[in-house]
């Protein structure tokens, strides 16, 4: 993250997103459901197998797709997506994935209190306590425990566009985005009708 200066002289918490331009390939219009389905394609590579490659013959050689369900969209296969369509002001939604946090405890991943830490107890300062009652026997399911936290998809909603440089392929959002720097994010309007990729 980086901060924005205004004219005003307040300062905005900013995240700058790399809007490298999208490859349109794959567009399949469903008439009866009234929705259409577009692949869109970055980061072009100089290796592909077999079946990635005849997905995209005639194509850039892309190595990251991401396929949308939309209600709007008005362009062919081999197009290019550029960050021209997000405007200032535009509020949009940011999927990523979060960072990971490998196996972590209760109080790490649920935020339990933990257990006191005098009166007789010994070792459980960062247990969980009980998982289950007598009579019921089974553990339910659900039940919070310890376990692999992160690498989860995650929206962010509700985001503003502070500013757009198509020039330079940077969009800046205020606020936070999910996910570890250089990660793949895909940005949505909250019309859901345009689509992006980091």
């Amino acid at each position: 993250m980086t901060q924005h200066f205004q004219e005003n002289g307040s300062v905005i918490p900013v995240t700058l997103l790399s809007a490298k331009p999208n490859v349109v390939t794959f567009v399949k219009k469903n008439e009866a459901e009234d929705f259409i389905d577009v692949q869109l394609g970055i980061e072009e590579t100089t290796y592909l197998k077999k079946p990635q490659a005849g997905h995209l013959k005639g194509l850039p050689q892309v190595s990251i797709l991401r396929q949308f369900r939309v209600t709007h969209f008005d362009q062919e296969r081999g197009n290019i997506v550029e960050a021209s369509q997000f405007q200032p002001g535009m509020k949009i939604d940011v999927i990523g994935i979060s960072k990971g946090r490998g196996f972590a405890g209760v109080m790490k991943r649920h935020h339990f209190a933990g257990q006191p830490a005098s009166h007789g107890q010994k070792d459980q300062m960062r247990m969980p306590g009980s998982i289950a009652s007598q009579r019921q026997g089974p553990v339910v399911k659900g039940q919070r425990m310890a376990g692999h936290m992160g690498t989860q998809q995650v929206t962010v909603k509700n985001l503003e566009i502070v500013f757009v440089n198509v020039e330079k392929q940077v969009i800046a959002v205020k606020g936070a985005v999910p996910g570890a720097r250089g990660s793949v994010v895909v940005l949505k309007t909250r019309e859901g009708k345009n689509v992006w990729q980091k």
